[in-house]
């Protein structure tokens, strides 16, 4: 398969960093991770922890910009403000957990705290969005467990490659179900 520029958004959901009291890092890094990786950074979003704001953002990044791929980052938490799964379940049209999984076990390997990310991974017509955790450190972790898949996955996704899986007949006689 030939190299494809996918077109991505960085959206980063948190109070503090929307008013200015916090700095945003991890937003800029997976920006960094993803232009390292060859994506096209259409757009980035910095926005409160509000569940139809962000609703409102991942229609527009999906349905009017057309990206390929949205990650979000933060609000993925037990805080009582963390909405970000909610929000991203309420827009999607299918779900795509394998790669959440994935992204916990890797962390899992880290920290047993990972266990504590509610982030998930959906699809929203062709668009992939994964909710990324707030912390750099963990943004890190989790895109270095997923961003080598995620090329066959979007080709894929928006019709540019066949399946995954081998075709049935290849199977030896035993692995057939």
């Amino acid at each position: 398969m030939g190299h494809q520029r996918w077109k991505a958004a960085v959206v980063t959901l948190s109070d503090k960093g929307y008013t200015g009291e916090r700095e945003d890092k991890s937003g800029p890094l997976i920006c960094e991770m993803l232009k390292n990786a060859g994506y096209d950074i259409l757009k980035t979003v910095l926005l409160p922890d509000d569940k139809e704001e962000i609703k409102k953002c991942l229609y527009k990044l999906c349905d009017d910009i057309k990206a390929d791929i949205v990650f979000t980052t933060g609000g993925t938490g037990f805080a009582p403000r963390d909405c970000t799964p909610e929000a991203t379940l309420a827009v999607a049209t299918r779900n795509a957990p394998g790669i959440a999984e994935a992204m916990r076990l890797a962390s899992l390997k880290v920290t047993p705290r990972a266990m504590l990310s509610r982030g998930v991974s959906v699809i929203r017509n062709q668009t992939l969005i994964i909710n990324l955790p707030g912390s750099p450190k963990a943004v890190k972790e989790n895109l270095d467990a997923v961003l080598p898949t995620l090329d066959h996955g979007l080709a894929i996704l928006t019709g540019q490659a066949g399946e995954c899986g081998r075709d049935f007949a290849e199977l030896p006689q035993n692995e057939k179900i």
